[in-house]
């Protein structure tokens, strides 16, 4: 007589892991995630369950992907307000469901510098970025989808306004290249430097770097370097995406997945020159100009404030050359925090360029209705 058989036992329901997932990427905002990265931190998890997670993630444009390998993710300004709305914790039970013993865990709370606000992005350096409006979403999360399409963006706008700040909160990856008159092609592509036992050796630069390790290179002040040299980034940027190495034996480099060019453009800095030829590599151009809401949520005395935008003003009319961005004003309240607001003031008018410097002291005269201002000097001893 053979025994019953047993009852097959009921298969364990696999864990949630949406909020999990979620809490990781909201963690660390400024990082880009690949589903190893995720799955040192959720062990027992597998691979194809975190990416479904990612997926999802991305459907509801709460993070993105990076189109190298290994994919990456990264939070996006939406998903930072899910997770802040509670998004992924468990709901509580229905009448009709069992009561638990003990309360489930809650999701692991987010670890690491706390954002000034939702949405905040912090860069490389610590400091926290701002998104600000552009088009139907954020400008980090319009950049970080260019990125994905390979649309190349040019930022323009005069000094202090953010250019850099957006690119790094952007692409925390980025590889910056500070453009000038002197650049030329082998601080793009790289050169043969010196080896302490007489020899030499070839070092690469940095579009090479960029493009083998699918990075985002950030030409800044890219309209001071000679197009010549600027012709170098042109065979990486279009359909080839491989630059030929001349002065190493004709060494072909070809893009990987990620790499990305953007680039930055002062229209009234002295010998900027935007050519045709620069202008059609980027389909994209995005103006950025100071905002002065956020300078006064941040702080900024009302004065300095009211002075810069009659400045910007009379800039755009072309009557004047030069205006306070929001570099100087933030600068300005960490003086008048140091030195006290009138000390503040006389050092605007002094960081001015002397043939707008006049024009300056005027519109601060009238924001801080006093008949003198000095810009700050050296006086008597004491």
């Amino acid at each position: 007589m053979t025994s019953p058989a047993r009852p097959a036992k009921p298969k364990a329901k696999p864990r949630p892991m949406f909020g999990p997932v979620l809490a990781l990427l909201a963690a660390e905002p400024h990082r880009a995630f690949s589903i190893s990265d995720l799955g040192k931190e959720l062990p027992g998890r597998s691979s194809g369950a975190i990416g479904s997670v990612l997926n999802r993630l991305v459907d509801r444009s709460w993070a993105t992907m990076s189109t190298g390998s290994p994919r990456r993710y990264t939070i996006t300004a939406e998903g930072i307000d899910a997770f802040t709305a509670g998004a992924g914790t468990s709901r509580a039970p229905s009448a009709a469901a069992p009561t638990l013993t003990a309360p489930a865990a809650p999701a692991p709370a987010p670890t690491g510098p706390v954002p000034p606000r939702p949405g905040a992005v912090l860069r490389p350096n610590g400091v926290w970025y701002l998104p600000r409006q552009l088009a139907d979403s954020t400008d980090v999360e319009v950049l970080r989808r260019l990125r994905r399409d390979n649309i190349a963006v040019l930022l323009y706008g005069p000094p202090g306004t953010g250019k850099t700040s957006l690119i790094e909160a952007a692409y925390p990856d980025a590889i910056t290249v500070a453009g000038h008159g002197d650049t030329t092609v082998e601080d793009l592509v790289g050169n043969y430097v010196p080896l302490p036992d007489g020899g030499f050796e070839f070092a690469y630069g940095p579009l090479v770097t960029a493009m083998r390790e699918g990075r985002a290179l950030f030409i800044d002040d890219a309209t001071l370097i000679p197009p010549r040299v600027l012709a170098a980034l042109y065979p990486a940027m279009d359909g080839r995406a491989t630059i030929t190495i001349a002065a190493h034996h004709n060494e072909v480099v070809t893009a990987t997945d990620g790499f990305f060019v953007c680039a930055g453009h002062n229209p009234g800095v002295h010998g900027a020159i935007l050519t045709e030829a620069l202008a059609s590599r980027f389909s994209v151009h995005v103006e950025v100009t100071t905002d002065f809401q956020l300078a006064r949520s941040l702080g900024v005395p009302n004065g300095a404030i009211d002075a810069a935008i009659a400045l910007n003003a009379r800039m755009r009319k072309h009557e004047i050359d030069w205006a306070p961005q929001l570099r100087e004003l933030l600068a300005f309240k960490r003086v008048a925090a140091s030195l006290g607001l009138a000390a503040a003031v006389a050092n605007l008018a002094a960081i001015a360029p002397e043939p707008d410097r006049q024009a300056v002291v005027e519109a601060l005269q009238r924001a801080y209705r006093s008949a003198t201002i000095t810009p700050l000097t050296l006086g008597k001893q004491k």
